[in-house]
């Protein structure tokens, strides 16, 4: 499966808008049904339709923010790891 970018989607929809979104896909090699779905994600988010792998459409983070939440997976992952240990040794205690 091909992957485009943000400007190329950006590009594309505004040719389709032009000259029709079966044209357009006929002269980028894109599958209609590709552009179709970009002209509609395009309708529903406007500018934060194309936002990139990762990325959220609503209100962009602040530093602080995205600093905190990388915090919050690092202690999910911590209390994981020490979910699985404390069972591990609680199975050894048992024998």
């Amino acid at each position: 499966m091909r992957k485009y970018d943000k400007e190329f989607k950006e590009e594309a929809v505004k040719l389709s808008d032009e000259v029709g979104v079966k044209q357009a896909a006929a002269q980028l090699g894109v599958p209609y049904y590709s552009l179709a779905e970009w002209r509609q994600k395009r309708k529903a988010y406007g500018d934060h339709a194309f936002v990139g792998s990762g990325i959220r459409r609503d209100a962009p983070l602040s530093e602080n923010e995205r600093e905190l939440m990388k915090q919050v997976r690092e202690l999910q992952k911590a209390n994981e790891i020490l979910k699985d240990a404390l069972g591990f040794f609680a199975k050894d205690r048992k024998k």
